[in-house]
């Protein structure tokens, strides 16, 4: 009987992990739709919910330690305690740079910078979290590495879409009549905005990693 109630404790906890990354993906779609319409209030309802992704956090990382402590699992339990505990880090990260993004909506100018395509990128490293999860939900050893693959163009975008601020600043005409602060406030947000959106793509391989090394003990992928 003991057994039955472990099994569904380790059960419970693979739910409750998926259900953590659901609502972390729920918000990162919110911000970035906050902005993209400088949606005020989308923003606000990321910034005011990220409590609840904390105390989910906070309640499975007790989960994983009682896990530990008291039942003693070995080999695969283990490593599958392991791997939720490290991927429940990095999804609550993952919160925390959901909440930047939607405060830079509240005060970015989007139309100085129409070249630079924060939504494709953002795009991109929310599907990079999706199936991400399902590595862990499905334990697809290739799609592990197939993240971590594409992580290296997501990369490439976000060092393309840098350059491209710096290019206009530097092409900007001195004698246009400007506000400077304003100007440099906002080429600031926007290189914080593609800087967050590079690390949720590395968030995202992080549990790549995890998951592979709870579905075969394989460590390639660590860093």
């Amino acid at each position: 009987m003991a057994r039955v109630s472990y099994q569904h404790r380790l059960d419970t906890l693979r739910e409750d992990v998926l259900y953590m990354s659901e609502l972390v993906i729920d918000r990162l779609r919110l911000a970035l739709t906050a902005l993209e319409g400088t949606d005020e209030s989308l923003a606000h309802e990321v910034i005011n919910g990220d409590n609840e992704i904390n105390d989910l956090y906070l309640d499975l990382e007790g989960d994983c330690i009682d896990l530990v402590a008291l039942q003693q699992p070995v080999a695969s339990d283990l490593r599958f305690i392991a791997a939720s505990f490290k991927i429940i880090t990095d999804l609550e990260r993952i919160g925390d740079l959901a909440v930047n993004l939607a405060e830079y909506s509240l005060s970015t100018d989007r139309i100085r910078f129409p070249d630079v395509d924060i939504q494709t990128i953002g795009s991109v490293v929310t599907v990079m979290v999706e199936d991400a999860m399902r590595t862990y939900a499905e334990a697809d050893r290739e799609l592990c590495y197939e993240l971590e693959a594409r992580d290296d163009s997501v990369d490439q975008q976000c060092e393309t879409a840098s350059e491209a601020v710096v290019r206009d600043l530097l092409a900007r005409d001195e004698s246009t009549d400007v506000d400077l602060e304003g100007l440099l406030a906002d080429i600031s947000r926007l290189l914080l905005t593609v800087r967050d959106l590079e690390r949720i793509g590395d968030h995202a391989v992080n549990i790549a990693s995890r998951s592979l090394y709870m579905i075969q003990n394989d460590a390639d992928l660590l860093y």
